[in-house]
């Protein structure tokens, strides 16, 4: 039944077999300021969740069926002009909040420039997801763990103050870098590992205006409070998102690892980007998603690189030094020899034509 024709609001309930999901309002924004407006005002006491933008809606309508996510309003934020890749006067890269996966993937600048993102996306989920999918659905992504999934297990994620069920549970998939005693998952992003390494901006809006948040500070770990996953407060909207200006000669790659070819999540996956100089790791950025509870940016293993020759052994030492802080659980200590090996193995690839 339509509430309020004006406002384009719905009250909408969604049917799952037998299972009746909570009734929630549907809001059709019909620009950015709207889209702000009606998420602030919504926003209260619980920290943002009562309301959530959807776009895709490829996690979203999936966690919202088993109860995981239970908004009283949804925000349909598709109609919004935030969908266009271009190269801004001083050499940046803007990308659309709303561009597609797919569309991102493909994109000419993305692949002669930033090719480590292209592999990234085109690694992740499958043609149909992102063809839905958006950038910045994909940044919001949340983890996979089992246990957040089922709301019949303790999960401080899900329901601070529960315990965590995957400490001594099923943890074979799950971090072994920036874990806490409350919190073990894994941010399941291909995307955020690649524009982690390339040192994104992630820009957004709200009623007081806009700020910029550097990739690095925009994932929190857990902590004592693993339900906070970013720094976003309520009513904050993803307007786009920034890359550097590219530079000449720089080399890339992206090297994901799973238990099978395709339609998988990363056990350990890899992102170099690298300037190498007179067979010289000038300039190094290295991220490591699979094993972190959130894109993992690696300044170990930069350190060990920079202006270091580019060399297996060095390589190996880098792996080495990118998981030293690694806190493996009972199922996951082979994780660590994987991400390591994993690493060495793209950079060599990211060098093998330097």
């Amino acid at each position: 039944m339509i509430s309020s024709e004006k406002s384009a609001t719905f009250r909408i309930m969604l049917w799952i077999g037998v299972h009746v999901m909570d009734t929630f309002a549907f809001i059709k924004a019909r620009d950015v300021s709207h889209a702000i407006q009606a998420a602030s005002q919504s926003n209260t006491a619980q920290q943002g969740a009562e309301v959530r933008f959807v776009a895709g809606g490829t996690t979203l309508i999936d966690l919202m069926k088993l109860s995981v996510e239970r908004p009283s309003q949804v925000i349909d934020i598709n109609h919004l002009p935030l969908d266009n890749v271009e190269k801004l006067p001083d050499g940046r890269l803007k990308i659309g909040a709303l561009v597609r996966n797919f569309d991102l993937a493909h994109h000419e600048i993305v692949q002669n420039e930033y090719s480590v993102l292209s592999q990234a996306l085109l690694a992740g989920a499958s043609a149909q997801l992102r063809n839905m999918a958006t950038t910045a659905g994909n940044l919001l992504q949340r983890t996979r763990c089992v246990y957040f999934r089922n709301t019949a297990m303790a999960c401080n994620k899900r329901e601070p103050g529960s315990g965590c069920s995957a400490i001594e549970g099923d943890n074979r998939t799950l971090a072994i870098l920036g874990t806490s005693s409350n919190c073990i998952a894994t941010n399941p992003s291909d995307m955020n590992v690649a524009l982690t390494a390339l040192e994104a901006t992630i820009h957004v809006q709200d009623k007081n205006g806009q700020r910029d948040i550097p990739i690095d500070d925009f994932f929190v770990v857990p902590g004592s409070t693993p339900q906070r996953e970013n720094v976003l407060e309520p009513g904050d909207l993803i307007t786009h998102v920034t890359l550097p200006p590219s530079r000449h000669g720089t080399k890339y790659a992206y090297l994901k690892l799973r238990d099978r070819a395709s339609y998988e999540f990363a056990l350990a996956s890899a992102a170099v980007v690298a300037d190498v100089v007179d067979n010289k790791f000038n300039r190094v950025r290295i991220a490591l998603g699979g094993v972190g509870t959130k894109p993992w940016r690696s300044r170990e293993a930069e350190q060990a690189l920079e202006g270091r020759t580019v060399d297996q052994s060095v390589f190996r030492e880098a792996a080495v030094a990118a998981l030293s802080e690694a806190r493996p659980q009972s199922e996951n200590g082979f994780k660590i020899e994987l991400a390591q090996r994993c690493l060495a193995h793209a950079l060599t690839l990211a060098t093998e034509t330097a």
